[in-house]
């Protein structure tokens, strides 16, 4: 784990900051089987689709996302997850301010 108080209580989404225009990502683990990153979307900011090795776990901690997967819309809100499986190409658009915890498994 890194970029992470350890042996404390934590609320992840107060973890990463909202910037205008801007999406900003803090790594909390990564190596060859798992990777952990937090997400802040501004409004109207988006990751264009993409395909990725291993399955994908999103949980939204705050505000509202479009997740496209393998061409289906999904509207993913706080407190709700999405699973992206691999290989399947995938997009993400904040429509609003948004927050994310992502959990990939290799």
């Amino acid at each position: 784990m890194k970029n992470i108080e350890k042996d404390k209580v934590l609320k992840l989404a107060d973890l990463v900051d909202y910037h205008e225009g801007q999406i900003v990502s803090k790594t909390l683990a990564q190596n060859s089987h798992v990777s952990i990153t937090l997400f802040s979307f501004s409004e109207g900011e988006e990751i264009s689709e993409h395909e990725s090795n291993g399955d994908a776990m999103v949980t939204v901690l705050d505000g509202t996302g479009k997740f496209t997967v393998g061409g289906k819309e999904r509207i993913v809100k706080a407190g709700e997850t999405l699973i992206m499986p691999a290989q399947a190409p995938h997009a993400v658009f904040a429509l609003q301010n948004f927050k994310m915890i992502l959990t990939v498994v290799f």
